[in-house]
């Protein structure tokens, strides 16, 4: 199956985590493809991105500078490899493959912080991965892989109809300022 590639390497400050790839998203070869994401209105809008905005001279990113962003530190994965057209598609077994799988990208690439894309996408890995059954909320989780912090914001999915743009963002700026205690040690 066609799938996104991981945006991973050695280094990184951060690495987003999503349920798994949109097919629409694949079909356009990015992360957060559709329009009606809220990921890169809100990401744009952030202290977390400032940086990034920066460094590549533009006031609001896209899905098209994904890969990009490696160059600023921040990489992109997903708990499942598996695109579908909803994450409520997915089968307990793929969350119980994919997890393991993902835990062996973390552990081997080493981010400062791995942030989840929602509850339902940390859940599953802290199930499968971690082996606790973690009644996750959004921010900063006790578990830790390693030396990477673990961090939940609120799903970007145009269909996590409770969270705003600016709710996500005020996540993002969050993260922002967990990212810099992390780095500071």
């Amino acid at each position: 199956f066609r799938t996104l590639p991981d945006y991973l390497r050695r280094g990184l400050d951060l690495v987003f985590v999503g349920i798994n790839p949109g097919t629409y998203s694949v079909d356009r070869g990015h992360y957060f493809a559709r329009k009606t994401s809220r990921f890169w209105p809100a990401f744009s809008a952030s202290r977390l991105s400032l940086p990034v905005r920066l460094g590549l001279g533009v006031a609001v990113l896209t899905p098209e500078h994904d890969a990009r962003l490696l160059e600023f530190g921040i990489g992109f994965t997903d708990v499942v490899k598996l695109p579908s057209a909803n994450a409520a598609a997915l089968d307990p077994k793929e969350f119980a493959a994919g997890a393991p799988q993902l835990r062996q990208r973390l552990v081997r690439y080493a981010p400062g912080v791995a942030c989840f894309h929602g509850v339902t996408a940390y859940r599953a890995f802290a199930r499968y991965a971690l082996g606790a059954d973690a009644e996750a909320g959004l921010g900063a989780q006790r578990e830790r892989l390693g030396r990477t912090r673990l961090f939940v914001v609120p799903n970007p999915s145009p269909a996590n109809a409770h969270f705003t743009v600016l709710d996500q963002r005020r996540w993002y700026d969050r993260l922002a300022r967990f990212l810099a205690q992390v780095r500071t040690g």
